[in-house]
């Protein structure tokens, strides 16, 4: 026979469950700051993808809270405040002027970034092992690769001596790679040239006569040549001036090549940092991660109108060639 107590106390222990399982799943607030690119869609389907791998539903586990600065740096700042006062779990910051914006709005969100080239210089972590503050996450080291990226184009250029290194000064990302690029271009004999530009209009002015200056681009990792991709490549096509970027959309659209980390696979890695954060860890304990996949990407028919022959060691090399 059950006895009262045991009976009271079964009964009280399934009253408590079921009150635990009526009660309702909390919904996450999840902010997304896009700078406002073509490539916006594709990393944001990425990072929603691993997401949802993760067992995070969208509108029963999380919120999206999306805005986008549609390439017009100057609102990222309001853009940030209004955000932070949506009382998020997490935001997610794409490229170093969206991270440096929500980083000045807010020192108790907790911050994740992606596709910067700097952070250390930029100013949003103490280091990579222990960033400090509330901000953390994926680096590009954008900065690191100037020299890999000159030696490409050395390669693919026969018997080049003077390159041009295309960059946005109003955006720190420019102190690193101008910080890198002498250096790297004297080991490889090769002669700098800045050629600097903040708007389409100074773009546009820079490459006025630039092809008797310089023989081939370097163009700095920067969201601001993202953003006016079009103009870019088209200004060096008509200039007939080879260029190397960081992100392989430049090739794609007919930009001769790219080297650099594989940035979907990145923000993929972000999504993972968020879950980590919303479980309860904090930005400062989570060392910034950087990339463990790097692509060239070759456009052949770009190379073949500018009349460059690829040669084997860098053919081999490269993980596309866009024909």
């Amino acid at each position: 026979m059950i006895s009262r107590r045991y009976f009271l106390a079964s009964a009280a222990i399934l009253t408590l469950s079921r009150s635990v399982a009526a009660q309702p799943t909390k919904i996450r607030r999840i902010g997304y700051l896009a700078p406002g690119n073509q490539d916006d869609p594709v990393f944001l389907q990425a990072f929603l993808g691993e997401l949802r791998a993760l067992g995070y539903e969208q509108g029963q586990s999380f919120l999206l809270e999306h805005r986008s600065a549609e390439g017009r740096f100057e609102i990222l700042p309001s853009l940030a405040e209004e955000m932070v006062k949506l009382k998020l779990d997490v935001l997610v910051a794409p490229t170093t002027p969206v991270a440096r914006a929500a980083k000045a709005a807010t020192t108790s969100v907790p911050i994740v970034f992606t596709i910067v080239s700097d952070p250390v210089g930029s100013g949003l972590v103490a280091s990579f092992s222990h960033p400090g503050g509330n901000a953390t996450g994926m680096t590009d080291v954008g900065v690191d690769l100037v020299a890999k990226q000159l030696d490409l184009l050395k390669q693919m250029v026969p018997r080049l001596k003077h390159v041009g290194v295309v960059g946005n000064p109003k955006d720190k990302v420019w102190d690193g790679v101008w910080r890198e690029a002498p250096g790297a271009a004297h080991r490889l004999r090769l002669d700098v040239v800045p050629v600097l530009a903040t708007t389409p209009s100074e773009l546009k002015a820079a490459f006025v006569n630039l092809n008797r200056r310089v023989a081939a681009l370097l163009v700095a990792p920067q969201v601001f040549f993202s953003v006016n991709r079009w103009e870019i490549i088209e200004l060096a096509s008509s200039a007939r001036l080879p260029a190397i970027h960081e992100l392989r959309a430049f090739p794609e659209a007919g930009a001769l090549m790219s080297y650099g980390p594989d940035y979907a696979a990145l923000f993929r890695r972000a999504a993972r940092y968020v879950d980590k954060i919303l479980k309860g860890a904090r930005p400062t304990d989570l060392p910034v991660e950087q990339p463990t996949d790097y692509e060239l990407v070759i456009n052949r028919r770009t190379a073949k109108a500018l009349g460059l022959t690829i040669p084997q060691p860098v053919l081999l090399r490269a993980k596309d060639l866009i024909q």
